[in-house]
């Protein structure tokens, strides 16, 4: 079972990568997936990400206050205007608009809720 949770760890760290460079794609919650699952299978993997300069902080805000870092908050903000964008240039029905505005809303206002890190 620890090869299973470690592989995810794995898993997740890498689409956390991946990521970084695409827009769309969250980094934060898959390194907190990837904490969790290293939590279980490996303490070494677990304390290096953790540990690690650039991954280690967001997670260590998240599980101590529940915070998001103001950067990563404006990120997320132009990230989802410019996904948002995009559909109303290509000029999607009109109920795609409305259910992507009023989900990518609430996520903005979970964002913004939670305490800067």
């Amino acid at each position: 079972m620890r090869f299973i949770w470690a592989s995810l760890g794995i898993l997740c760290v890498g689409l956390a990568a991946i990521g970084v460079i695409l827009p769309l794609l969250p980094t934060v919650p898959f390194l907190l997936l990837a904490a969790f699952f290293f939590a279980r299978s490996s303490e070494r993997m677990h304390n290096w990400l953790l540990s690690h300069p650039t991954l280690g902080p967001p997670i260590e805000d998240w599980q101590s206050r529940g915070a998001i870092g103001p950067a990563a908050k404006r990120i997320a903000t132009v990230s989802i205007l410019l996904v948002f964008g995009v559909s109303l240039a290509l000029s999607l029905k009109t109920t795609v608009l409305i259910i992507q505005a009023v989900v990518l809303s609430c996520v903005l206002i979970f964002i913004w809720t939670r305490p800067s890190g």
